[in-house]
């Protein structure tokens, strides 16, 4: 069944809107994810439809309307509204007509999966960074990514914009207290390998075919002493250039396709 939503007023819209802060998100449980392919791939990961939100007058793509169609068939919530109301709703410069509010989905880090490489990120604050290690993270069959510290919440729209879809398909754990996450790190056999730019030895030299965990820290600060001195390793990514350091997003993009290039050469 399809509701028909003409004004900004309608609950719905306001729900979506609200869905921007983050405080509503933990709140409900839920966000907002744009996109044809971004919403197919969180159907066919499982993920829980709450609402698909459609502008048909919009949406000229064949496949998008049998995407509808099958989540019609799957008693998913379909609201549809105008071209106009759904560019006012959208996060997006040029809306695709299809967005959908879906439920969150994070793993607790006594229940993750086992895995050969996996990232952690103490104190991340970006969320464009975020989204794009996370769709680095799949690109090289990374197993997961843990969030620790007071990091930014991965369902951001910036997060799940950046993601391309890929937050669908890696799995997620947020432990607060780093002391965990060392502690399940060394018991699941993890050799934990920090970044720092006085370490020794460089990313191409690492001996990276042991399991690891790259352990990548705040944007401007970078790992602690504290967090340094808890790690097995430190590399550094050589640069000879003039630039001091690289975005975040890059660096740990670098890390994980040389770690998964070391386990398969």
């Amino acid at each position: 069944m399809t509701d028909f939503i003409t004004s900004a007023s309608n609950p719905l819209a306001k729900r979506i809107r609200a869905l921007a802060d983050k405080r509503t998100r933990r709140r409900e449980g839920c966000f907002v994810v744009e996109g044809q392919q971004p919403v197919w791939r969180a159907a066919e990961s499982g993920w829980e439809i709450d609402t698909l939100v459609i502008a048909p007058e919009v949406i000229t793509n064949h496949a998008a309307n049998v995407m509808i169609q099958q989540l019609e068939r799957d008693d998913v919530r379909i609201a549809s509204v105008s071209a106009d109301l759904f560019t006012r709703l959208s996060e997006r410069d040029g809306p695709a007509g299809i967005m959908a509010i879906v439920r969150t989905r994070t793993i607790p880090l006594p229940m993750v999966g086992e895995g050969d490489l996996w990232v952690i990120l103490h104190r991340i604050h970006n969320p464009g960074n975020l989204g794009t290690i996370i769709r680095t993270a799949d690109a090289t069959g990374c197993a997961g990514i843990v969030l620790c510290g007071d990091s930014t919440d991965p369902f951001d729209p910036v997060a799940v914009k950046a993601s391309m879809g890929s937050i669908f398909n890696v799995p997620l754990a947020i432990e607060r207290e780093f002391t965990n996450v060392r502690d399940w790190a060394r018991a699941q056999g993890l050799r934990l390998v920090g970044t720092s730019g006085y370490a020794e030895a460089d990313h191409w030299s690492f001996d990276w075919t042991p399991p690891v965990a790259i352990l990548l820290g705040n944007e401007g600060d970078g790992l602690t002493d504290d967090l340094l001195a808890s790690v097995d390793a430190t590399v550094r990514i050589p640069m000879t250039g003039t630039a001091e350091s690289l975005n975040l997003g890059v660096a740990a993009s670098v890390l994980m396709y040389e770690a998964r290039r070391g386990r398969i050469s």
